[in-house]
């Protein structure tokens, strides 16, 4: 008896090629269903059609076509019981050897923005997940394929093996298909609990390996990349340069999300704000800065503080040309991020084999979804981004002087970057460039002192943002020492009355925001 192929499947990409190898070279009978028979029918290919298998025909409008003991024992009987064979003889069930099936596409779908509930739920699939789940758990008898890019795995196989399946690799391609229905239910399971707000429910989430990463935060931990194809970072381009590690992926979403606070797109207006660029060591942001073109606004943050951008990562929101190219063959740098290279940018960076260029489309960031998740030991904490819209119209007054419309500008610009500072965060800034960043100490005066040390004698007529209140007056006289014209913060404490009494009795102007912006 020749051995039987069931394909059904609504990727249809490298049916015809994997059914004629199957067929003409490893005598194969054709058994298929719906559209997936008429492509292979079309391509002069003998099939059987499951309804003429089966006895049975397609009902419900194709909800019904596989669900059945011929489809479903073939593919179930192992081959070495006596008693699963009698039954395959007493009911004249032909042994079914290799199924490929992928499934309805449900995630595309519901990536439509005019998606009803009534079209996701048609394309749920009930008898591809059956059959897959069937062929897997039998795997030591039948080869399962879920995806056109096991199809010539499975061919070389043959080729190699005389036409058989080693059982290594449908032991591998089993594996690989619980993989794809358990990613399969998750989508279900992830879009039915958003559309009904269903917040009691678990978080379920299947993400499929991108790659190995050249080590973790050091060289003797592994680490690995999962990501979802073309969302977020999964959507990004390795143009160049060495493999990335755990640190380097880490530092590309710090400065990739303190960039976007200025716009992202292929040319710096999407949303319309100005060319930014971010240098960002260690997470936290050391120079940022925005100007009237990517070079310009380029430059200015690198001139923020040279010294830490030695072997920094920089984003920048606009697409890259040679005279920024040129800048960034200035210095060691570990990677840049941008949605675009021209090619004389390409020619230059290539200069540096080693520095790592991701081109990132803001399309791939707008897929990512709004949840931010991390780790803990044995879980993970989940919770919105903090990336609303900045509000100045919503700030208050607290001190007598109200600040100049040139304060409120550098204030507006600083009060964007503290939020991307881990806390306690104090930033410095003025003229659309930060100045000076203090990050991550256990008291906010610490964090304050860092970052007017590291403006030194810029920090005249400059202004200074905390993400977080000011719980006594000391961080005000401080930034006034060192010649801070204004100051802004969320407000909230008992003693702000300290803080704006301070101002007011040194000159110094105060904005709250109402909204803090803790990052841990």
């Amino acid at each position: 008896m020749a051995p039987v192929a069931l394909l059904s499947v609504s990727d249809k990409s490298g049916l015809v090629p994997l059914a004629e190898a199957l067929h003409r070279t490893h005598g194969y009978q054709l058994l298929s269903s719906g559209g997936t028979a008429k492509v292979l029918e079309q391509a002069g290919l003998p099939v059987t059609r499951v309804s003429e298998h089966t006895g049975a025909p397609e009902i419900l409008g194709g909800r019904v076509k596989t669900l059945h003991p011929r489809v479903h024992g073939g593919i179930l009987a192992k081959r070495g019981d006596a008693s699963h064979q009698a039954d395959l003889e007493q009911q004249n069930i032909a042994p079914i050897d290799v199924v490929v099936v992928n499934l309805y596409p449900f995630r595309e779908t519901i990536a439509r923005p005019d998606v009803t509930w009534d079209q996701a739920i048609e394309n749920i699939d009930i008898g591809g997940p059956a059959m897959v789940r069937a062929a897997a758990k039998n795997h030591a008898d039948v080869a399962v394929l879920t995806s056109p890019d096991q199809y010539d795995r499975l061919l070389t196989a043959m080729a190699e093996s005389g036409g058989s399946v080693p059982s290594e690799l449908r032991r591998q391609l089993a594996l690989e298909a619980f993989q794809h229905t358990a990613s399969y239910d998750t989508a279900i399971s992830r879009w039915m609990a958003d559309q009904t707000a269903a917040e009691d429910s678990p978080w379920l989430e299947a993400v499929p390996l991108r790659q190995t990463l050249r080590y973790g935060e050091n060289p003797h931990q592994k680490a690995r990349w999962f990501s979802h194809p073309k969302q977020g970072w999964g959507g990004a381009i390795q143009l160049q340069g060495k493999e990335l590690s755990t640190n380097n992926l880490l530092d590309l979403e710090a400065a990739l999300a303190t960039v976007r606070e200025f716009g992202y797109g292929a040319d710096g207006s999407a949303p319309a704000l100005q060319p930014a660029a971010v240098v960002v060591k260690h997470t936290n942001p050391c120079g940022v800065a925005i100007g009237a073109s990517i070079p310009a606004a380029l430059t200015r943050a690198l001139d923020a503080d040279r010294v830490s951008a030695f072997g920094g990562i920089i984003a920048i929101n606009g697409v890259v040309e040679a005279t920024a190219a040129r800048e960034l063959t200035s210095l060691f740098l570990e990677c840049v991020v941008a949605p675009g290279f021209t090619p004389e940018a390409r020619e230059v960076l290539a200069a540096k084999a080693n520095l790592r260029l991701l081109e990132l489309a803001p399309q791939a960031i707008d897929l990512a979804g709004p949840d931010h998740v991390r780790s803990i030991l044995g879980g993970l904490l989940v919770q919105d981004l903090d990336d609303q819209a900045i509000t100045p119209a919503d700030w208050t007054v607290a001190s007598q002087r109200p600040p100049t419309p040139q304060e409120k500008q550098d204030l507006e610009f600083a009060w964007r970057l503290v939020r991307h500072v881990r806390s306690n965060a104090i930033v410095v800034a003025k003229d659309g460039q930060s100045l000076g960043v203090g990050a991550g100490q256990m008291n906010r005066v610490g964090s304050a002192r860092i970052a007017l040390e590291a403006a030194g004698d810029k920090a005249q007529g400059a202004v200074l943002a905390s993400d977080g209140f000011f719980p006594f007056d000391d961080t005000v006289r401080l930034a006034a020492s060192h010649g801070i014209t204004a100051v802004i913060h969320p407000g909230g404490s008992m003693r702000d009355s300290d803080s704006i009494k301070a101002c007011d009795e040194l000159g110094l102007a105060m904005q709250l925001t109402g909204r803090r912006h803790f990052l841990h």
